[in-house]
This record gives structure tokens, C-alpha cells and sequence, in this order.
């Protein structure tokens, strides 16, 4: 009796692990779009990245890098050159990678042009500034994106088929300022400013480092190994 209740009991730990072994197995892998969205998202309404990393920069770009940073993925180039701002850096390498896209969708990077007198000249002509991440994208063409602006992490909206119209006839905005009135410059809007998308992947992601050549396997006296 002891023998089989025994196997019983084996028997149903065995069917259990098995079962907790095949939903590990079938649990899908989140997306990297999908999880950067997600941290994105729960960010809104904060004044400051610094609660959750002090290893990027508190602004625009620095959203994007935390919200898909993850080991051997930053957004970041290894080699920023010293006259690019965060935003053309990652436009860089996402062109670099082919990954740049015309087609807005949720948990792609969003890149804007001139949305702040960059080069103080009280010109239009600041090349890329400003970038976030697509949220949602409405049947009417309204874009919804989380970026970092003004201090604060925010939704905010544009519609590249009407990106020189605030709101609809219904009223719904289709485009929220994003570029301020200066001495010499009208305000701008964000569908106005868009200046192109790019997907995350795998991609982005660094190889892994290769093992240094004194752990590599060594023949004759293992003292080669540490000249």
C-alpha cells in the first residue's frame, strides 16, 4: 500500500512539474515595442526620470532609452558623435540599422524636427530635436505618443493628415502645439514637425562580448595563457 501510494504521489508531483514546465514553455516572449510602451505609459504625469535611473539623460530622449532599455540594448550609438544631440543619435543608428519607416505604429519611435530654437538663431532650421513613442494609432489618423516636454512626461497628439489643423469639425484635437510662438517664428504643431518613425528589435540589441583570449583554451604551458 505504501509502494503505491508512493507512486501516486510521484506520479502527480511528475504531471505537475510537466505542467509547470510546458507553461514556461508556452508563455510568449513580450515584444520589445510592447514592453517599452508599457513603461512608457506608466510614466506619464512624472516631473523626472531620475526615480528610475540616473543613467540617462532627464529629457526627450532619455524617456526612450529607459522605457527600451534592457542588457546589451540602448537606443544610444557607441560611438555619439560630439556635435549630435540624443535625438540625431538614434535616428543615426536606426537609419544605420534600417529600421526608419514613414508609417507611424504603436511602440515605434516617433522623430521630430525643429521644436525648439536649437541653434538660437530665431530660425525654423534646427534639424532633428524631439522624439517620443507612438502609443496609439486612431482610425481617423490621430497619432497619440509619450514623450518628455516642458518638465513634464506627457500624451500628446498629431495627425499627418491634417497636420496643420488644431482640431476637427466634431472639435477633437488632432494636433497639439509643440513648437512655441517665438520673436520671429509662428507656433507649430506636432503633425506639422513629424519627421519620420523607427521600429525597435532585436536588432538594437548588442552581440554578446567574446570570451577574452586568456580563457580560451590554450595548448602547451597554461603560463602563455598570462603573458
Amino acid at each position: 500500500m505504501g509502494a503505491l501510494v508512493s507512486a501516486l504521489l510521484w506520479g502527480g508531483a511528475a504531471q505537475a512539474a510537466s505542467r509547470t514546465a510546458t507553461t514556461k514553455r508556452a508563455r510568449p516572449e513580450v515584444p520589445l515595442a510592447d514592453r517599452a510602451l508599457w513603461r512608457a505609459r506608466s510614466w506619464v504625469g512624472l516631473t523626472t526620470l531620475a526615480k528610475m535611473s540616473s543613467t540617462v539623460s532627464d529629457d526627450c530622449s532619455g524617456l526612450t532609452r529607459l522605457a527600451f532599455q534592457q542588457r546589451r540594448l540602448d537606443l544610444l550609438p557607441d560611438d555619439v558623435l560630439p556635435e549630435e544631440n540624443g535625438v540625431t543619435a538614434i535616428h543615426r543608428k536606426a537609419r544605420a540599422l534600417g529600421m526608419l519607416s514613414e508609417t507611424p505604429k504603436p511602440g515605434a519611435l516617433v522623430f521630430f524636427k525643429d521644436t525648439f530654437d536649437r541653434n538660437r538663431d530665431g530660425l525654423v532650421n534646427d534639424g532633428l530635436t524631439h522624439i517620443g513613442i507612438v502609443e496609439r494609432v486612431g482610425a481617423d489618423g490621430t497619432v497619440t505618443f509619450v514623450h518628455k516636454s516642458g518638465g513634464l512626461v506627457r500624451r500628446s497628439r498629431f495627425n499627418l493628415l491634417h497636420p496643420e489643423e488644431r482640431k476637427d469639425a466634431k472639435g477633437r484635437v488632432l494636433n497639439d502645439w509643440l513648437r512655441r510662438k517665438g520673436k520671429n517664428t509662428r507656433g507649430y504643431l506636432a503633425g506639422e514637425l513629424v519627421a519620420g518613425f523607427a521600429s525597435v528589435d532585436e536588432r538594437w540589441r548588442s552581440p554578446e562580448p567574446r570570451l577574452a583570449s586568456a580563457k580560451l583554451t590554450v595548448k602547451g604551458d597554461a603560463r602563455s595563457a598570462r603573458r
